[in-house]
């Protein structure tokens, strides 16, 4: 079946990019492993305007419904390749075509993979001190990491917290200079260095977390900042280009190096935020919209 724009990722981004591409009249079809994204995985979010202490996942179920309103299609499908034309095939075996191509397909969040982690998600453990660490007022918490991104997740919760623990598995946090001086300068935040989670223990909510080291922190939150991993790949072998991290390099129209593919929201370069996500998802839209355009012209 032939389309206008496909869309890739149903997370903020990619939703986004379907309510507009449906006011341009396009016809669109959303192609998502599972609807939501990494947003609908956060069990409160503060940041997203006009939407104050929702959780993520009511989030995303309200873009989702604004874009089937507008009448795009969605089909939860996983996507394996994209061939020149553009044809998307899916794990499914399902092959659609259309004029233009977003892929907004998010990042993949690293995990710990220890007991624990997936029990107490939203119970104490948590990957995103923006959206959760209001909730975590007086507690006691740890940040697992050592990039610059930990250490900012630090000096966040520092602000709710009344103790935070820096978990980082080498001798020295790698943030950048500013950010480092903050850390050491901030008398609430604690570095417990050469040491990996092994084990996150509690009841009803995080209590506790175990280290290799054979110590164990009593805390009430966990947040992981290990990484993630941008899915970016889909469209390397096209000439897209991707950076070092394996984002998809665009400019501010959210084009790419390959002609009538757009990329939008996690997978690229941009702040990593529910709210930017869906800003140029609308960009991506637009340009595909111009793009669909240009090529009837002809």
């Amino acid at each position: 079946m032939a389309y206008d724009i496909i869309i890739i990722g149903g997370g903020p981004a990619g939703l986004t990019a379907a309510i507009y591409a449906r006011r341009y009249e396009m016809k669109t079809l959303v192609i998502a492993k599972e609807m939501g994204g990494q947003l609908a995985n956060a069990p409160h979010v503060d940041n997203y305007p006009g939407l104050p202490d929702t959780s993520g996942f009511d989030i995303m179920k309200k873009i989702e419904e604004h874009a089937k309103k507008l009448k795009a299609e969605t089909i939860d499908e996983e996507v394996v390749e994209i061939k020149e034309g553009f044809k998307v095939i899916t794990r499914e075996g399902h092959e659609y075509e259309a004029k233009a191509v977003v892929v907004a397909t998010g990042t993949e969040r690293r995990h710990l993979n220890v007991p624990g982690e997936k029990e107490f998600l939203g119970k104490g453990v948590s990957y995103c001190a923006t959206c959760d660490g209001p909730l975590f007022r007086d507690a006691v918490v740890g940040v697992v990491g050592g990039s610059d991104s930990a250490a900012k997740e630090a000096l966040l919760l520092a602000e709710y917290a009344k103790k935070v623990y820096i978990i980082y598995r080498r001798g020295k946090i790698r943030a950048e200079p500013a950010t480092a001086h903050e850390v050491e300068a901030n008398p609430k935040i604690e570095m417990v260095y050469n040491a990996n989670v092994t084990k996150i223990s509690g009841d009803a909510m995080v209590k506790s977390v175990e280290l290799d080291t054979g110590k164990t922190l009593e805390l009430e939150g966990l947040f992981i900042e290990i990484g993630g991993v941008p899915v970016g790949s889909l469209v390397e072998k096209l000439g897209c280009k991707l950076n070092e991290r394996g984002e998809i390099e665009m400019d501010m129209e959210c084009k790419t190096a390959c002609p009538g593919i757009f990329a939008a929201g996690d997978v690229t370069p941009a702040w990593k935020q529910a709210v930017v996500a869906a800003g140029y998802g609308a960009v991506a839209a637009y340009s595909a919209y111009n793009y669909v355009k240009s090529l009837e012209a002809k």
